[in-house]
Formats: C-alpha cells, sequence, structure tokens
C-alpha cells in the first residue's frame, strides 16, 4: 500500500475519528464503527476511496 494521505489530512482523519468512536462508545451507536474506519485511516496513511478516485495528499513524493 502506498501512502496517499497527507499529514494534515492524517491529523484531521485521527481527530475525527477518536471523537466520532468515543462518541459511539458513549452514546451506544454505530457512528464508532465508522469512527475507527476513519482514524484507521489516518494512522496507516492510506484511504481506498482516495485509491480508487486517484486522490493523492501525500506531499512527501
Amino acid at each position: 500500500m502506498k501512502c496517499n494521505v497527507g499529514s494534515i489530512d492524517r491529523v484531521f482523519r485521527i481527530v475525527i475519528g477518536l471523537g466520532l468512536a468515543i462518541g459511539g462508545v458513549v452514546f451506544e451507536s454505530y457512528w464508532g464503527l465508522i469512527g475507527i474506519v476513519i482514524l484507521a485511516t489516518g494512522i496507516f496513511r492510506y484511504c481506498l476511496i482516495y485509491s480508487l478516485l486517484k486522490i493523492n495528499t501525500n506531499k512527501e513524493e
């Protein structure tokens, strides 16, 4: 997997993902699962949707 998520995008995904995951646990909602997916894309710096749409926000290349 080639990194396609840039640093600003990564921080945004981690913050939003953590918020949704914690909110999902607190309110017993399925939004927590969406938060975990967003958090994982931020941690691993790879987004499948970006890959399918040929988007790359990683400027380190």
